[in-house]
């Protein structure tokens, strides 16, 4: 698996040289441009809206009437602990909804980046087909929906994971790899599609391969850490940098399909 996380993380330092190279700037940026706008917004609107839910959250399951009662100065320092990790469990949970909601809001153009991208490495004409190309949108939404429905699960459970203290702690970092996950495999399906595989069939693969994936949403979350233009970058690069990591696997002969 760390073999495939590495060439996913190598194929977005090659997206880069390709994008520039073949000049998909239109493709990279208007989507991104929307993307970054949306996500500020998402964000303003969760960070003002957050502390209050957290505080009526706890006063529903009775916590923080408890600990008021108790006044220990242990138990205190543990819950503003846990409100700090409980707040970055619903930041995480909340820019998952977000980003899957995007992606399927951008399959048109990521689809078509996608096969773009894969038509240049491979010297391959993929015939445009206006039922293909719909076919394929509606594929990608359902994947996103997918994703979104069992990542869902993943996190409620690691959301009442983070209640408990000490062991809590860790929830963050389960759901960071969880999500990485996930995203990445919406990226690669892309390519499961335009080859024709089904879906239970790409499960399969980027399952048995899921370092591509691992490796994909890792560095799509890192460029999130760039203000603005990592923003704008990122969604699109994904895409590229999955398509690119793919073909880079079969070479390898890592993928057999």
């Amino acid at each position: 698996m760390l073999k495939e996380i590495i060439i996913s993380i190598q194929s977005y330092f090659e997206a880069h040289r390709f994008i520039v190279k073949n000049r998909l700037w239109k493709w990279i940026l208007i989507p991104g441009i929307i993307y970054s706008i949306l996500f500020v917004m998402g964000i303003y609107f969760f960070w003002t809206s957050s502390n209050e839910a957290i505080e009526w959250m706890l006063l529903k399951i009775g916590v923080k009437t408890w600990l008021d009662q108790m006044q220990d100065g242990w138990l205190s320092f543990f819950f503003i602990i846990g409100q700090i990790i409980l707040k970055f469990v619903l930041l995480l949970f909340y820019f998952s909804l977000f980003k899957f909601t995007f992606l399927i809001i951008g399959s048109p153009a990521f689809a078509y980046l996608s096969e773009k991208t894969e038509s240049i490495l491979t010297n391959k004409h993929f015939n445009f087909d206006v039922n293909q190309y719909i076919i394929d949108i509606i594929r990608a939404i359902k994947i996103a929906s997918r994703n979104i429905i069992w990542q869902t699960v993943y996190l409620i459970s690691l959301l009442i994971l983070s209640f408990i203290p000490l062991i809590g702690w860790v929830a963050p970092l389960i759901i960071l790899f969880v999500d990485c996950y996930y995203v990445g495999f919406s990226m690669l399906d892309y390519s499961s599609e335009r080859n024709k595989l089904k879906t239970i069939e790409s499960i399969e693969l980027i399952g048995h391969h899921r370092g591509l994936a691992i490796g994909n949403g890792m560095v799509f979350y890192s460029l999130h850490a760039i203000p603005i233009i990592g923003w704008v970058f990122a969604p699109a690069y994904a895409v590229v940098a999955a398509t690119i990591s793919l073909h880079r696997a079969k070479e390898n002969n890592i993928i057999n399909h």
